[in-house]
């Protein structure tokens, strides 16, 4: 999980905001004049920024949700099988 966590890090970092940053316009008018539809239009004129925002945006919540996931229930049979065998082939 580490590793989904360092990739997610790494796409926030050039993907996030490179995005963030082709939608300066969009946060300027939207910090002047908020309105839902501005943000909207705004990600809808960017296709490349909404797809952009929306694979970064997707990934954490993938992460957390697992993460949680995780948390509540531990480690499904499958899981721990697994995680048993992997253990088995380095010794």
């Amino acid at each position: 999980m580490r590793r989904w966590w360092f990739f997610t890090l790494g796409l926030w970092i050039s993907v996030g905001l490179a995005s963030l940053w082709s939608l300066r316009r969009t946060w300027q008018q939207a910090a002047e004049y908020f309105t839902w539809a501005a943000i909207r239009y705004g990600l809808a004129f960017n296709r490349f920024a909404a797809v952009g925002l929306g694979l970064c945006l997707g990934l954490t919540v993938a992460l957390l949700v697992k993460e949680t996931r995780f948390l509540l229930f531990g480690l499904s049979r499958k899981e721990r099988n697994d995680l048993l065998e992997a253990l088995r082939k380095k010794s």
